[in-house]
């Protein structure tokens, strides 16, 4: 039998960015750190999110202002993963788009055109302006035929307010008059690891996932052959951890678990000599 791999394995990394890093613009107990650490000793890591409003450029000043120094490159959003999938797909194609700068900027960036004309495809993304005639679009293009793609399943994110309806909801309400259930890129999805894995460079075999929700960062780490990490500062506790079938292989009150402690370095006191 294959030797189970430990953390010491481990010579790359992905993390969740909201839970694991931040909350709420406040940097999370050893964030800092451990993001130092990786720095310093070149290991190669990127931040991953679901979020598809912003560009990568985006989230590295709002980590910035929150005291974490992320380098636009080091961050892989949903919006990268999916404009990096329909590349594959179909390079040079087109797309109607529901979304905001992050969706549209990736698109863009691979060499898509914007239409509403007979596009290839209908990618659903995050925002915070929908609007019944474009999602009447949407869904007028998808049942003449266009290909109905989405960012990320959540059907819900959070408001200073409360609840606010997402990318996950409109999926929904989408699926519901025209019977075609998107292809979703983002987490749960091992694509959007996959992706991240091929940015980087890096292989599932030496790599770990750190995350904070067992319904999308840990089963797709699970999925795609990753060490993951489940980490307490966001939405999961071991009671909610029970109720799945399947385990992380480590779970940690925070990512300062996994900063190593400095050595420390005393002073040698110079030898006495006798005159």
């Amino acid at each position: 039998m294959p030797t189970p791999r430990t953390r010491a394995d481990i010579e790359c990394w992905l993390t969740d960015m909201d839970g694991v890093l931040v909350h709420e613009e406040h940097p999370l107990p050893g964030a800092k750190e451990l993001l130092q650490q990786w720095k310093d000793a070149g290991t190669e890591f990127l931040v991953l999110t679901n979020n598809s409003i912003f560009t990568p450029r985006d989230l590295a000043a709002r980590l910035r202002a929150s005291g974490l120094d992320v380098p636009e490159e080091r961050i892989w959003t949903s919006a990268l993963a999916t404009a990096d999938f329909l590349k594959d797909q179909m390079p040079g194609g087109s797309a109607y788009v529901i979304g905001e700068a992050g969706i549209i900027t990736a698109l863009h960036e691979i060499g898509f055109t914007m239409t509403d004309a007979d596009p290839d495809f209908v990618v659903i993304g995050e925002t915070r302006s929908y609007s019944f005639e474009a999602i009447t679009k949407a869904i007028r293009l998808i049942a003449r035929g266009a290909r109905f793609i989405s960012t990320n399943p959540d059907a819900t994110g959070p408001s200073a307010d409360g609840i606010l309806p997402a990318t996950g909801a409109i999926n929904a309400l989408i699926t519901k008059a025209t019977g075609r259930v998107p292809y979703i890129v983002g987490k749960p999805n091992p694509m959007m690891f996959r992706s991240a894995l091929n940015k980087i460079g890096a292989h599932s075999e030496n790599t770990g996932m750190i995350g904070d929700r067992m319904d999308t960062d840990i089963i797709a780490g699970m999925e795609a052959g990753l060490h993951t990490v489940l980490v307490m500062t966001g939405i999961s506790d071991p009671a909610v951890v029970e109720t799945y079938p399947f385990r992380p292989d480590e779970m940690l009150e925070s990512v300062q678990d996994l900063v190593h402690p400095k050595p420390v370095v005393s002073e040698i006191d110079e030898p006495h000599v006798d005159v």
